[in-house]
């Protein structure tokens, strides 16, 4: 279910009839990807083949979706062949068919995504992500830019922090210690920025190396409902960069923001 400006608020069924506007668009494809997705996990297939048939299944059908769709476009996708095309297009979508693998190999869990994003330039040597869209298909949600959620108030009086179920950045441990919070592990990186969107975590700070697939459309999804969102030392991301390494990240409520990209340069996280 794709939510719209207001919580249980539905998005028009778009399921047949692909739509125009890119926002719109964006959920579309993570929704149509994250039906394929479920009916990859009912399969009976498991472990590595799951994750592989997976991956390549979500993939080759927003490959399809956009070459159908957006054919003057360029994409770049953690499962395809980085294309240069990408550095001189002013329009690239920017996808991970399967964000959270491991969880999406793992049913009965709900703590994976698809991810979908659009990169605009807007200067000659840059541009800003304008669209994106973050599916959770075992949970039946997606959030999508363009008619974003508002960020629920807190609802803990300790700062919650989401990390990693499997391998969580070892300075956090301190941070938590430092400012009193909480740690709060799970799965994928758009689940754990989402968490900060629906007031599940108040920050998501990591420092152990992603990529832009990794960040590009939950960052879009939270940059629209009024969070923070830089890297973990405050300084600024980039997307549709030659090198797609995008190693750190910070996403969280504004005023959790100066103390956390402090502690990160204090002490040398990244």
């Amino acid at each position: 279910m794709t939510l719209g400006p207001n919580e249980g608020d539905p998005v028009p069924d778009t399921t047949h009839a692909p739509p125009t506007e890119d926002h719109e668009f964006a959920a579309w494809l993570a929704d149509r990807a994250g039906a394929a997705l479920l009916q990859v996990r009912g399969s009976g297939l498991t472990g590595k083949e799951l994750k592989d048939v997976g991956d390549l299944s979500s993939h080759e059908l927003l490959m399809q979706l956009l070459a159908e769709h957006r054919p003057q476009d360029a994409v770049l996708s953690e499962e395809g062949k980085d294309d240069a095309v990408r550095l001189s297009a002013d329009r690239v979508w920017i996808v991970d068919p399967v964000d959270g693998t491991r969880e999406f190999s793992e049913p009965p869990r709900d703590d994976w995504a698809v991810h979908v994003a659009l990169w605009e330039r807007t200067e000659p040597d840059s541009g800003e992500l304008t669209a994106g869209a973050v599916a959770l298909p075992a949970a039946d949600l997606t959030l999508r830019t363009g008619a974003p959620i508002e960020v629920p108030p807190r609802s803990s009086d300790r700062p919650r922090i989401a990390v990693s179920r499997s391998r969580p950045p070892a300075f956090v441990e301190a941070l938590a210690a430092e400012i009193g919070a909480e740690l709060v592990p799970m799965g994928s990186a758009g689940v754990k920025v989402l968490s900060v969107v629906r007031d599940i975590a108040d920050a998501y700070v990591h420092a152990g190396g992603q990529y832009e697939w990794d960040s590009a459309a939950p960052v879009a999804v939270a940059r629209a409902a009024g969070l923070h969102t830089t890297r973990a030392d405050g300084s600024p991301l980039a997307y549709n960069q030659p090198n797609p390494y995008l190693p750190d990240l910070l996403v969280c409520r504004p005023e959790l923001a100066e103390v956390i990209a402090a502690f990160v340069v204090r002490h040398g996280a990244i």
